[in-house]
């Protein structure tokens, strides 16, 4: 087994944790920068790994440490806890460093959001702003709304991506869930990264505030951005540099001009947008995309300090090593939705290998299912059997 294992990382050079590392021959161990220990909060401890969700991808994604195609050059230093590079058309891992570890998601969950209520909603429909909405933690990121306001879902959406508006969200979720409720909208959006194929993913708030059980990685990350950038309307909105929030006569406000907060789409040539993120827990999330070459990459990354490089930053300077990278390299891939959990039994030998080139998944209305907790139940046992079966059998018949 553990044999087979190996064999299916044979295209890249994986620097695993210390055990590992401490076998004969084995490659020097490079881990992922550790929480430093602060005065803010401390990070809370995350679900029991679960084997299975760490190989989706392909085997040589589950580890702590880096991992990165065979001849790489070294990725620049990051202070991201993780962080992952892949290619949103063909689906293909570059390289990552803690790719399925566990983080605090903060604003970047508002891509879920958008993967979710996107196709749901007429962007041209005006609606009405609840008080209901407004019910976010005070001094967090709004966009500047107003209680019985009515605005264009579009203005809502602007007002979400640019600005990270909180009662932002907290309005799309609602509006979106077919149930006039912000709660059953996170379910929806659960339900969507089991879709998704982001496992690890579970979302407490709709906008990325802090809530109990609220995690995600920067592979799942990935996988939810790549629906986003299939869709024409998020891939406008996210290179939007500026909009404005129409005055509301009723509540006696004005109206005022709002700019796009991410900075990788003024500074970083072929910047196709993303999302910034952060709270004292999460510190800095950030997910970025750019092309170059007819080649589009999307960075992820969690866990990170803004010194001595912002988030945005530091998601450019990887970006930049991506693109440094030969067309075929790959440590893993993007699945695909519905991949992982509509025929698990056929995913095995899928999810081991990089594969061939696949357009950008495309993104649609979460289906009704279980939930998060029922489908981590699921798998997680019979989905480690069948992986490392389907892997033992290729192994097999590549032997003489």
């Amino acid at each position: 087994m553990r044999a087979a294992l190996l064999a299916a990382t044979t295209s890249a050079v994986l620097l695993a944790p210390a055990p590992v590392a401490a076998t004969p021959g084995a490659t020097a161990t490079v881990r992922c920068p550790r929480v430093p220990a602060t005065s803010r909060p401390a990070r809370p401890s995350p679900p029991p790994a679960v084997p299975a969700q760490r190989m989706v991808g392909g085997a040589g994604l589950a580890t702590e440490g880096l991992v990165v195609p065979a001849g790489a050059g070294a990725p620049p230093a990051v202070s991201a806890t993780s962080w992952l590079v892949a290619d949103l058309d063909s689906g293909q891992v570059l390289g990552g460093c803690g790719p399925h570890e566990y983080g605090t998601p903060a604003s970047v969950q508002k891509l879920l959001l958008a993967a979710t209520m996107m196709p749901r909603l007429d962007p041209k429909q005006t609606v009405t702003v609840t008080d209901e909405d407004m019910n976010i933690e005070p001094g967090s990121s709004a966009v500047g709304l107003v209680a019985g306001g009515r605005y264009t879902i579009e203005t809502i959406w602007l007002g979400l991506l640019l600005n990270s508006g909180n009662e932002a969200a907290n309005a799309l979720a609602r509006l979106g869930s077919g149930t006039d409720s912000a709660a059953a909208g996170v379910r929806a959006m659960n339900e969507q990264a089991h879709r998704l194929g982001a496992l690890q993913t579970h979302a407490v708030t709709p906008s990325g505030l802090d809530g109990k059980g609220q995690f995600t990685s920067a592979y799942d990350l990935a996988l939810i951005a790549r629906a986003c950038f299939a869709q024409p309307a998020f891939r406008r909105y996210a290179l939007t540099e500026e909009a404005r929030i129409p005055v509301q006569p009723a509540q006696r406000t004005k109206g005022f001009q709002i700019q796009n907060e991410n900075q990788l789409i003024y500074r970083y040539p072929g910047a196709l947008g993303g999302k910034t993120g952060f709270t004292d827990l999460a510190r800095h999330t950030y997910v970025g995309a750019a092309e170059r070459g007819g080649r589009r990459l999307v960075v992820t990354l969690l866990g990170a300090e803004s010194a001595p490089k912002r988030g945005w930053e530091q998601g450019a300077a990887l970006l930049d090593w991506g693109f440094t990278l030969p067309r075929d390299a790959a440590v893993g891939r993007l699945v695909e939705p519905g991949e992982v959990t509509a025929t698990p039994s056929a995913a095995p030998s899928a999810l081991a290998a990089p594969g061939v080139a696949r357009p950008a998944a495309a993104s649609g209305p979460g289906h009704s299912g279980s939930g998060w907790l029922w489908s981590v139940t699921a798998i997680s046992g019979a989905g480690v059997l069948v992986l490392l079966g389907g892997l033992l059998w290729r192994r097999r018949r590549r032997l003489p």
